[in-house]
């Protein structure tokens, strides 16, 4: 899954591909990469300006239908706005990714509608709220809990388990050490009955265990990928496309060598 960011403050690109016709070129590349889905947000996860949701849509829907125009590939919505993901669904989205866990009560209803898959992610509080000293009694288990919910929610909502993805939210609401204990403990997670997502790329998390620049985290993100994938993780969003297909390759090389 490779990220496209359509804001001007982002964490990792700090706004490089807003305009619309360096996103294009941007997406272009993740393609050429080999990129399976191209992943699109209009607001960054954390902290930062107000963004209208009138902007938000102004920012994501023309993206969505730009990249349906011009490649042969799936497209996700990064919103936890039921409205956006129902009208970048329309303008041919087929996945929401949700950071949220479903907080907003008209998300699943507008995946249904669409006929979407969704992506269940576990947060503590909300997108853009800081949470500098999450708490967790069993981290693991209370993880693995509100995803099973959730899990059970959008069944019960109407969508079926093969269009139900999940995602510890690594950093979203969570110490490095604790992202850390997340990120190996993926194939406990990966045994919910639904594909687990990574979303680890030049996270704040890698940063801070090894005190790495956020230019320097490209060998870390690469690593956290291929521990990921030996515990289960089958959707990995990243940056850097070309080099975690290497890094899955030479996995499955030496697995069936």
């Amino acid at each position: 899954m490779g990220i496209l960011n359509r804001t001007p403050d982002s964490f990792f690109d700090k706004g490089s591909h807003f305009e619309m016709d360096r996103f294009i070129v941007r997406a272009a590349q993740l393609v050429e990469d080999g990129a399976d889905i191209l992943d699109v947000g209009g607001v960054k996860a954390g902290p930062g300006p107000e963004v209208s949701l009138e902007e938000e849509l102004d920012r994501v829907v023309p993206a969505v239908e730009a990249l349906r125009s011009r490649f042969d590939l799936p497209v996700s919505v990064d919103t936890w706005s039921a409205r956006v993901a129902r009208e970048a669904f329309a303008a041919g989205a087929v996945l929401g990714n949700d950071i949220s866990g479903f907080a907003d009560p008209e998300y699943l209803d507008a995946a249904v509608e669409a006929g979407a898959s969704v992506v269940a992610t576990h947060i503590r509080l909300a997108p853009r709220v800081a949470d500098p000293e999450p708490t967790y009694h069993d981290l693991v288990s209370e993880v693995e809990s509100f995803l099973r919910d959730r899990i059970e929610e959008a069944r019960a909502r109407g969508i079926t388990s093969n269009r139900i993805v999940v995602d510890a939210g690594l950093d979203l609401g969570k110490t490095p050490e604790q992202s850390l204990e997340l990120l190996r403990a993926s194939d406990r997670l990966s045994s919910l009955g639904c594909p687990l997502l990574l979303s680890a790329s030049n996270k704040t998390f890698l940063g801070g265990v090894l005190s790495l620049d956020l230019a320097a985290r490209r060998e870390a993100s690469l690593s956290a990928a291929a521990l990921g994938i030996s515990l289960g993780c089958r959707l990995l969003r990243v940056h850097d496309v070309a080099g975690t297909r290497r890094v899955r390759d030479t996995i499955e090389a030496v697995l069936t060598a």
